[in-house]
């Protein structure tokens, strides 16, 4: 598991706690997802992620990714050095043109 900001642990203890409250059947779990402030469908997801994966079923699963559109750092430096060394003289509209 990943280190997550406080809130995050917060608001997973607290989907837990009525998580736990739904399946005892204290509570439906329409009352669950409005307890939590979902919908009923992400409420059933959730459940089911609880179930899979236990605690950690209920952390942002995209914490931890890399961007998809995300640029080698090698092409970034070289448009840098482009820039630096050859075309200083353009703004930023005028060097994209050119690129």
């Amino acid at each position: 598991m990943f280190s997550y900001p406080k809130a995050a642990m917060e608001r997973a203890m607290k989907v837990q706690e009525v998580i736990l409250l739904a399946m005892a059947k204290k509570i439906t779990w329409w009352q669950a997802a409005e307890i939590i402030g979902i919908s009923e469908r992400h409420m059933r997801r959730w459940r089911e992620r609880y179930e899979e994966f236990g605690y950690d079923g209920l952390f942002d699963r995209r914490r931890g990714k890399p961007s998809p559109r995300r640029v080698p750092l090698a092409l970034v430096e070289q448009v840098l050095g482009l820039y630096r060394d050859r075309y200083h003289d353009l703004n930023v509209r005028h060097f994209h043109e050119k690129l």
